[in-house]
């Protein structure tokens, strides 16, 4: 006979609810005991998202603010208000209803960690404040509930955690370690978990009692990534009444759409640089997006240049040009930094400056033989040869023929390949002193104007049949891959006889792009459905969320945990507290061990 055993989850942080979603739906065995999870609230300081929460996880969540009160002070930059008070561990017990959980999850905000907020903003007061939310979060979990902890712990974050946090993180592990808990830290891949179709890679600090729960903790099962087009094709098509207000497609600037069209599936706005355009208007305020400030751009030889500024330098600007004179001349060789001249060859232009480090304006003399106290000057030591005194003046004698240089010695502005070695550095190592530039393979493209888009995936078009990226909580058509090329509906706009619109003219298009396929944004409800935040098989039932702000159901999607990996995490660990209810201390198992005791003695049973 079966019996169903309770296992109840609270959670910190909770957002809208996905992660207590999947929660509730696992459904782990063990012999005849069968879980049955039960939410017993949640905690978030937005509003909006406690309410998604009441009914997602079909519980009370809790509007709560968990700064104390020099959190509050560094994040908002103000006292806190009248009615504002510091949260303490008992408000944690009334949140859960008065009850214990059996498994705690943590998913504290993660902006301050974030590889997409720079490295100087997130040492300041207020991201700092928000980051500390982890330590203190765990701290008033951990009091809450002293008497009779927990079993089991599971804290999420982003990967980047682990630096730019790892302070904190060290002391979240010394805290659970002094309350009895085993601590493992890892990263996974949420959708290789959940079986979702976004690649969404997150720190799990995963935490079991030692007392309590002496079987080992295993990792949940991977499995390979979806294609977005096994979500999306059980939908209806965008702006479909019947799906809802979420499911519609914005309304973008009639260049955007151009601009989608022209991106290959798979790719970026990259892609957009290898468009042949007749029309120099047509590409350079239509087809490729506006960057900044055109830094380290080269201006074309047959163009005009802009604006010559103050600050007129390659590094700030486009303030260099491709030159087509250059290997047509022998000025060339005047740019050779510490250059020595074969004594049969000619010399370049004499100019106005002419010391060793400014160009070619040494020699290999053949006839110096000189007196013995002047047999250094101007004197180069072969390698396998020991040199002369060194002196405080004489700084020409201090040369040596260096056999490792591969190329053109120490040329100006010359570029140093990838896999061979660079030359000596020296103080005024810059790009106009010597090979103090490599050729880096790695970019894939040529810069372009500004070079803030090179790997965000600005623009980007992900293929019916791929996985998608992690959902963020500011996805949007222009700021990473948040388009489709969905091959159901490809319908030409049709151009002949009716005017073009403005170029800022906003409108729904549906155009033809290069591939026969659409290429449109995501809708907010196929972000959900991505998430597993709903059934994409139930979309023809209206689905929505608290309020009427597109970006913030956006920002609450993404920032919300994946519903499948939340459900693929309660299974193993639901299975693990069933093990531990009915005695069992060990069980084989083909997947990783998740939570490992601090001694292997403590996972099985010891004779006396």
């Amino acid at each position: 006979m079966t019996t169903t055993v309770e296992i109840r989850h609270f959670h910190f942080f909770c957002g809208l609810g996905g992660g207590a979603r999947g929660f509730n739906r696992a459904s782990p065995r063990v012999g005849n005991l069968q879980a049955r999870f039960r939410c017993i609230g949640g905690i978030d300081v937005d509003a909006g998202a406690i309410r998604d929460f009441d009914r997602l996880a079909d519980a009370p969540g809790t509007v709560m603010d968990l700064f104390d009160r020099d959190q509050y002070r560094d994040f908002h930059g103000r006292e806190p208000g009248p009615d504002w008070c510091e949260a303490m561990p008992a408000d944690i017990q009334r949140a859960a209803g008065n009850e214990r959980p059996h498994i705690v999850f943590l998913s504290a905000p993660c902006k301050g960690f974030s590889g997409l907020l720079a490295e100087g903003k997130s040492k300041t007061d207020k991201y700092q404040a928000l980051n500390c939310l982890t330590l203190r979060g765990v701290w008033l979990m951990l009091e809450a509930w002293a008497g009779d902890p927990p079993e089991l712990i599971i804290f999420e974050n982003v990967p980047r955690i682990a630096t730019r946090g790892r302070h904190l993180l060290d002391q979240i592990v010394d805290l659970l370690r002094a309350y009895g808990y085993a601590v493992a830290e890892t990263t996974h891949d949420c959708g290789e978990i959940g079986g979702l179709a976004q690649s969404r890679k997150r720190f799990l600090l995963v935490a079991r009692h030692a007392e309590k729960v002496p079987a080992f903790l295993y990792e949940p099962t991977k499995r390979p990534l979806r294609a977005v087009g096994d979500i999306l094709g059980k939908m209806p098509l965008p702006g479909s009444e019947v799906a809802g207000p979420m499911h519609r497609v914005p309304a973008l600037q009639w260049k955007t759409w151009v601009r989608l069209a022209f991106v290959e599936a798979g790719s970026d706005w990259r892609s957009l640089n290898k468009l042949a355009v007749e029309n120099g208007h047509l590409r350079d305020f239509l087809i490729v997006p506006d960057m900044h400030a055109g830094v380290l751009g080269v201006n074309e030889w047959d163009r005009h240049a802009g604006t010559v500024t103050s600050r007129g330098m390659p590094n700030n600007g486009k303030f260099s040009v491709a030159d087509p004179r250059f290997e047509q001349s022998a000025l060339w060789k005047d740019g050779q930094a510490l250059g020595v001249r074969s004594w049969e060859e000619s010399t370049g232009t004499i100019a106005g400056q002419q010391n060793p480090g400014q160009g070619a304006y040494s020699v290999a003399d053949p006839r110096h033989t000189g007196p013995a106290k002047h047999s250094n000057e101007f004197h180069i030591i072969r390698w396998d040869r020991d040199t002369g005194a060194v002196t405080s003046a004489h700084g020409s004698g201090q040369c040596v023929a260096d056999p490792r240089q591969i190329g053109e010695g120490f040329g100006k502005y010359a570029v140093t390949p990838f896999n061979a070695h660079a030359g000596t550095v020296i103080s005024g190592s810059t790009t106009g002193q010597g090979a103090f530039a490599v050729a880096d393979p790695r970019s894939g493209i040529q810069r372009g104007r500004g070079d803030n888009y090179l790997t965000a995936g600005h623009y980007g078009v992900v293929p019916w049949a791929d996985p998608a990226g992690a959902v963020s909580a500011a996805a949007g058509h222009d700021n990473g891959r948040w388009s489709v090329a969905d091959p159901r509906v490809c319908d030409s706009v049709q151009v002949g006889g009716i005017s073009m619109p403005a170029l800022a003219q906003k409108l729904v298009c549906r155009i033809r792009a290069l591939d026969g396929t659409w290429h449109r944004p995501f809708t907010t409800l196929e972000l959900a459905a991505l998430q597993s935040l709903l059934d994409p098989e139930d979309t023809w039932m209206p689905w929505q969320l608290d309020g009427e702000s597109d970006q913030a159901y956006r920002e609450r999607i993404g920032n919300a945990v994946p519903s499948n990996a939340a459900m693929a995490i309660a299974d193993v660990m639901g299975t693990t507290l069933l093990l531990a209810m009915s005695g069992e201390t060990f069980v084989l198992s083909a997947q990783p061990v998740w939570v490992r005791p601090l001694a292997l003695a403590l996972a099985v049973n010891q004779p006396a």
